[in-house]
């Protein structure tokens, strides 16, 4: 088996510390089933949870993408460890010295360039930090960042720094550690002269915030104007390290908060979630200077399951809060909107009013998108007006027909009504009209373009994975499941039938399990898928080792299983035969056809005897 340098005892010995069900749950919000554990899968959107952890097998697999295997598996995934990091984390978390360095683990693929490029990055931030504290040209960056309200604290836990006014300062520097100008040109660090004789600093007389990958390397900075310089934020060009689409800064500290708690707070600007940090909002991101995308809402969807916008409060913060919304339901978020009064950004507000009125009035007084949308609307009409009152009514109802939950359609239905003097029964008919009309208008689809999201789609009938195997293919799984779990019956399906699986993947599992149980070791799904390290095998295994060994094995079933699948080969050889003879009868040649055929009942007979 492949696992790289890492001997298989210290594989098992690393999992022997973790029970799945713990790591997991860090991820994924996960309820007790009998058995088993289930809840929404991090892997893919849905909305009828289809993820499946067994304690028991100390194994996950979802039902609706095919993702499993163990405990390390899941790490990999959601954290995009290689092996050797996965095991190496978990050795950690354990407090075990397994004496083996996750940097071991070169693995071919590996980047050079990126590899220059966060040292180099790296580099950077730890000059523009040391020039802001300790140098004569920093002093008026600090001055500026003091008159903002930031501390010592603040300054050293988000590694702010100062860029000088100097055209070259990290240019020579680079030039002298021998980095290739060239590629910290491409990486966006420097750029190129107009006349081609040298490079230039990107980013000069600018305040410095260093921008993360969820590892906690510096990927790229913003760099913040501390006049009236425009524009006032300027940030590092898209590179092979940094995609604004895919990035949301202080993740990487925000992260453990937002698991923990399910919940993350999506600012619009750097100070916003520093302040807010400070404030005790210690589950804040922001996007860079970017709209939110569909990429940002399905990175928040795996660390949360709730978000509160806490977006400016001016009209233009507004806006893009209501714009957000959409984007966030659609990855499978619960939404609540954070309103800002007279028009302060979340910055502004903690200066003026203090941490615990941000928190109490603000982020705790969020309100559910659906009320956010209808105080959006509600701007736009003069209410006082009775014409203009009842087109917001119309409005108001239309927003409330989308809520899929006839309990919220009631209460909001409820809400209106009473607010503004109407009845409530003709309020709910308009809206039963309003959702009928919707529905013959969406006959044909509800836009959904996730295969996987348990609600319909276009009406079409799409492929699905056959929920029936044929006989020798169900009976190879079932062999499967139960080699999993019990040595002999391995090493009698090795001498009855070794590599004769007819299905390449099985037999390949098979092959795997032959050589699991020779090394001595014990049944135990999850070591076993660990050592696999192939993410099509481990899927695959995760999937037959839910179905357990528990459905009254005996001999006669081992063989009987056997049988079936040994049959198969026999059963396409008899086909094309057939298929074979018809041809002759076809062409004319009788002889041919008969001879044939004499073979086909000797097949037959031999199928029988089997």
């Amino acid at each position: 088996m492949s696992n790289g340098r890492i001997p298989e005892e210290i594989i098992e010995s690393v999992l022997k510390h973790h029970d799945i069900v713990d790591v997991v749950g860090r991820y994924v919000h996960l309820s007790k089933q009998g058995h088993y554990m289930k809840g929404l899968c991090p892997f893919h959107s849905e909305k009828t949870p289809s993820f499946t952890v067994t304690p028991e097998k100390q194994i996950y697999h979802c039902f609706g993408c095919g993702a499993g295997g163990g405990v390390i598996q899941f790490l990999m995934a959601m954290e995009g460890y290689s092996f050797a990091e996965a095991i190496n984390q978990m050795a950690k978390e354990a407090n075990l010295d397994i004496g083996i360095d996750a940097q071991a683990d070169q693995r071919p693929q590996q980047n050079p360039e990126k590899t220059k490029l966060l040292e180099a990055y790296e580099l950077a931030g730890k000059l523009y930090q040391y020039i802001l504290k300790n140098t004569e040209q920093g002093k008026q960056a600090m001055q500026y960042l003091r008159s903002r309200g930031l501390n010592d604290k603040q300054i050293e836990t988000f590694g702010i720094g100062y860029a000088p006014t100097q055209w070259d300062t990290l240019t020579q520097l680079l030039e002298r550690r021998q980095f290739s100008l060239p590629l910290m040109e491409k990486g966006g660090l420097i750029s190129a002269r107009q006349d081609s004789q040298g490079y230039f600093d990107k980013f000069r007389d600018r305040i410095i915030f260093p921008i993360h990958d969820w590892k906690g390397q510096v990927i790229a900075f913003a760099g913040r104007a501390m006049g009236d310089v425009q524009p006032k934020y300027l940030n590092s060009p898209e590179s092979m390290l940094f995609y604004k689409s895919r990035s949301l800064y202080n993740m990487h500290l925000a992260r453990p908060n937002i698991r923990k708690h399910q919940q993350l707070v999506l600012f619009e600007g750097y100070m916003d979630v520093i302040k807010a940090w400070e404030a005790g909002v210690v589950n804040g991101v922001a996007t860079m200077g970017t709209a939110l995308t569909g990429e940002h809402a399905e990175m928040i969807r795996k660390q949360a399951d709730q978000v509160i916008v806490a977006y400016d409060g001016d009209s233009a913060g507004q806006a893009a809060a209501y714009k957000s919304i959409p984007i966030l339901e659609k990855a499978g978020l619960l939404v609540k909107v954070a309103i800002i009064p007279n028009g302060q950004d979340p910055d502004e507000y903690i200066t003026s009013n203090g941490s615990e009125r941000f928190v109490r009035e603000v982020i705790e007084a969020a309100v559910p998108s659906i009320k956010y949308k209808l105080l959006y609307f509600r701007k736009n009409f003069k209410l006082q007006e009775d014409g203009e009152k009842l087109r917001y009514i119309q409005q108001a109802l239309k927003i409330i027909a989308d809520i899929p939950s006839p309990i919220e359609r009631e209460h909001y239905v409820r809400e209106l009504s009473t607010e503004f003097n109407y009845s409530y029964e003709s309020a709910l008919q308009t809206l039963n009209e309003i959702r009928l009309q919707t529905e013959k208008n969406n006959k044909f689809g509800d836009n959904k373009d996730k295969p996987w999201n348990n609600v319909m789609n276009d009406g079409t009938p799409r492929q699905q994975n056959p929920s029936l195997y044929l006989a020798y293919h169900n009976a190879e799984r079932q062999l499967l499941a139960i080699m999993m779990y019990d040595r002999e019956v391995t090493h009698y399906v090795e001498r009855e039938l070794g590599d004769q699986f007819n299905v390449d993947a099985h037999a390949a599992l098979a092959a795997y399990l032959y050589a699991y149980f020779a090394q001595g070791y014990e049944p135990n799904a999850s070591s076993f898928i660990a050592m696999l390290q192939e993410a099509e095998l481990e899927s695959l295994a995760s999937s037959i080792a839910m179905m357990g060994n528990s459905h009254g094995v005996n001999d006669q079933v081992i063989d009987d299983y056997i049988r079936e699948i040994k049959k198969y080969p026999q059963q396409q050889l008899i086909k094309r035969k057939r298929e074979e003879m018809i041809r002759a009868e076809r062409s004319g040649d009788i002889i041919r056809a008969a001879q044939i055929g004499i073979e086909i009942i000797s097949l037959e007979k031999q199928l029988k005897l089997s």
